[in-house]
């Protein structure tokens, strides 16, 4: 929608909403900016029924209550006018639960343009009463993470403008430009997609954002198509597969009785026939030294005895130590990146073996993770830089 268009609605309804009578369409030509026009010219006259009869059908699909009406019997053009009450929305109660998973939604966020508008929904909450807590009730707080093409994506599908960008496939070594009329952009399994009209291949299209490369910019003037009727845009992820990769297989070790989940999702579980689990190398930075520590002529570390089960402790049974069972786990997939968030859920009950692919994906998002944790309060500039040591 374009910004002339944004405001002549919005000065329509404040119009609306500030009488008590009904408005005839003359009265409301005279009264708001945007309508202006020659009465006596037919031209001018029915260009402005046609803008007139789209922007009350504009206010409608918005959920406003127009209503129409006159104000005596003698009157023979209807008017319009919006009432208070049933513009008005009624109060919000939350309950200290729903107060806050709100909070915790809001903070998902920490992508600019979508951070500024969860900024203004709590706003607005605590200015209607509601209390909200300013931290987080968890010790970590869960973060949603999103592609750079999508701010430019869901301002072209705003303003109904078409989009032009660079977009690269497995198949491809060159990334290829494609041009889209954008309709919605959806989640569906962890990834971010845009979905529209390709106006290059005239069809419906749906390309991963993540896969875009370089700067997405927009091309034409606003206004230019409307989507389809009873869109659907999870149903148009799920049906249309972007590019069919074939299964592989990749093997980690799972301690056992943890990652029920992932046992099921499984293709084989079997038990571990070496019980003492690969050790890798240690770098010490501090000593300035790299020990292995499965190295023979190491000393032995001494390893304190498992902590005895509190009964009033909350937390449960106490982690196992670095010579717990595990089981070797085979697993099917097609999206490394995607099996790489599943496994790093599970924490450090689940090591991948291999293939590296996985174990490198692990290693990127668990370090994105890991970047995108704040320091605590008040500690943050106690953490001296990397030029300070030098």
């Amino acid at each position: 929608m374009s910004r002339r268009r944004t405001e002549r609605l919005v000065n329509l309804l404040l119009c609306l909403l500030s009488t008590r009578r009904y408005l005839t369409a003359a009265q409301i030509a005279a009264i708001v900016p945007g309508y202006e026009h020659d009465e006596n010219d037919p031209k001018s006259h029915e260009a402005f029924q046609r803008m007139f009869e789209r922007d009350k059908g504009e206010l409608r699909d918005l959920g406003v209550p127009l209503e129409t009406g006159t104000n005596s019997v003698f009157d023979s053009e209807p008017g319009y006018r919006v009432t208070r009450g049933d513009y008005a929305l009624p109060e919000v109660h939350l309950d200290p639960e729903e107060a806050a998973a709100v909070g915790i939604a809001a903070r998902l966020w920490h992508h600019a343009e979508l951070s500024n508008a969860a900024s203004s929904g709590l706003t607005k909450l605590r200015a209607g009463g509601v209390d909200l807590t300013d931290g987080p009730p968890l010790g970590i707080e869960p973060v949603v993470s999103v592609d750079p093409a999508l701010t430019p994506m869901l301002a072209a599908i705003d303003v109904r403008r078409a989009v032009r960008f660079g977009y690269r496939t497995p198949r491809d070594d060159q990334p290829r430009q494609r041009r889209l009329e954008p309709w919605g952009v959806v989640s569906w399994r962890g990834r971010w997609y845009v979905i529209g009209h390709d106006l290059d291949r005239d069809a419906t299209r749906c390309f991963r954002l993540s896969r875009v490369v370089g700067a997405v910019s927009t091309v034409g003037p606003a206004d230019a198509y409307e989507p389809p009727e009873g869109l659907d845009l999870v149903a148009q992820v799920a049906a249309f597969d972007p590019e069919p990769t074939e299964q592989k297989s990749a093997r980690v070790r799972v301690r056992v009785g943890a990652a029920a989940g992932l046992r099921r999702w499984a293709d084989e579980v079997r038990p571990e026939e070496d019980e003492t689990p690969e050790l890798l190398e240690a770098d010490v930075t501090g000593a300035g030294a790299v020990v292995t520590l499965d190295d023979e002529n190491a000393p032995q570390a001494s390893v304190p005895p498992p902590a005895e089960l509190d009964p009033d402790d909350e937390c449960g049974e106490p982690a196992p130590d670095a010579k717990a069972a595990w089981d070797l786990v085979t697993l099917s997939y097609s999206d490394p990146e995607a099996l790489a968030v599943r496994l790093a859920g599970y924490g450090s009950v689940v090591v991948v073996q291999e293939p590296p692919e996985v174990r490198d994906a692990v290693i990127r998002h668990l370090t994105r993770m890991a970047a995108g944790i704040p320091a605590p309060r008040g500690q943050a500039e106690s953490v001296p830089s990397r030029e300070a040591l030098r």
